[in-house]
């Protein structure tokens, strides 16, 4: 079903889409509303304005160069997750990297205990939006108590002309156990299909992208639940044989972070965009290259150090051609 570029495949012809969790991109004031504390100056990490500053150039680099191996844009839309405001994304959109592709985005602020929300970025010369809205995601334990997580962010727009959904996620974590977790990955991928359902509703032949970082792999329950009952296709699942993931913790690497679609972005019509592969840019600048971590993702911070890298997550991409 994917096929994948020769050479002799014209850039102009080929574009992307991607999703990168960036990491606690804070800001380095504290707010009374949320749990930010240990990112600020007076805390034992030292989170200061020179340090905000690298980590803000570091990932408008990365994003500058994703998917330019055979494009000549950067992604035209970029789901991210772990961004604490608006201001954080205007700083970013605005970094010199970046800004000569004039990116937008969409972002509200969620719930999370730790003021950290998905946003979803676009470049406005290629991407026309029309609607964006969150959707809360309301978890009750056996106690009825409420677990507090991010929101689902769904947008609705013209990529290039075609009308196309797109739902950015960050499922809950594993932090207190991948059994004792499991049903609000559950849960999030409910929410989801709901969603789906809704925009099915209004228009039945729609284009639509989930992305996100589903703390799950393509063959985990919850994501292989919500795919199936979707009728979505995962280009991630054949990436485990190519990749040894996204994030490294806990001694083993992980495929949490995808990009899933509707099959009806392999129909191939002149003027039509058509998904070729999906991918995950490890290139060597953003990976540790010494020490027991090396290969892995080049971060921020190793638990109070500062390293002063870009992002615990490698992105992943998807290419897709125009005919």
């Amino acid at each position: 079903m994917l096929t994948y570029f020769t050479d002799s495949t014209p850039k102009e012809q080929v574009f992307s889409m991607g999703f990168y969790n960036l990491e606690n991109l804070y800001d380095i004031f504290d707010d009374p509303e949320t749990s930010d504390e240990e990112f600020t100056p007076s805390s034992e990490k030292h989170w200061s304005l020179n340090r905000y500053k690298k980590k803000i150039n570091n990932l408008g680099e990365v994003i500058a160069k994703i998917g330019t191996e055979h494009s000549l844009l950067p992604p035209i839309v970029l789901g991210v997750a772990e961004v604490e405001n608006d201001q954080v994304l205007i700083d970013l959109v605005n970094n010199e990297h970046i800004k000569p592709f004039h990116y937008g985005f969409c972002h509200f602020d969620s719930p999370d205990p730790r003021g950290i929300d998905v946003a979803f970025l676009y470049q406005k010369e290629h991407f026309e939006l029309i609607k964006d809205q969150k959707h809360s995601l309301y978890l009750y334990d056996q106690e009825q108590n409420r677990h507090f997580t991010r929101d689902i962010l769904s947008v609705k727009g013209k990529f290039l002309g075609e009308l196309t959904y797109f739902l950015i996620n960050h499922w809950p974590s594993r932090r207190d156990g991948l059994e004792e977790t499991l049903w609000k990955r559950l849960a999030a991928g409910k929410l989801v299909t709901e969603l789906i359902h809704h925009i099915r509703l209004q228009e039945p032949e729609a284009k639509i992208v989930v992305m996100g970082d589903f703390n799950d792999e393509p063959l985990d329950t919850s994501v292989q639940k919500m795919t199936v009952e979707n009728q979505l296709y995962n280009p991630m699942q054949s990436l485990k044989d190519k990749f040894n993931g996204t994030s490294f913790s806990q001694k083993r690497w992980y495929l949490f972070d995808q990009i899933i679609v509707t099959p009806n972005f392999f129909e191939k019509e002149t003027g039509k965009l058509t998904l070729k592969y999906a991918d995950v840019y490890d290139v060597r600048f953003i990976k540790t290259w010494e020490g027991k971590h090396k290969h892995t993702p080049y971060r921020t911070y190793i638990g109070k150090r500062h390293q002063g890298g870009f992002s615990d997550h490698f992105p992943v991409l998807a290419y897709l051609e125009r005919l």
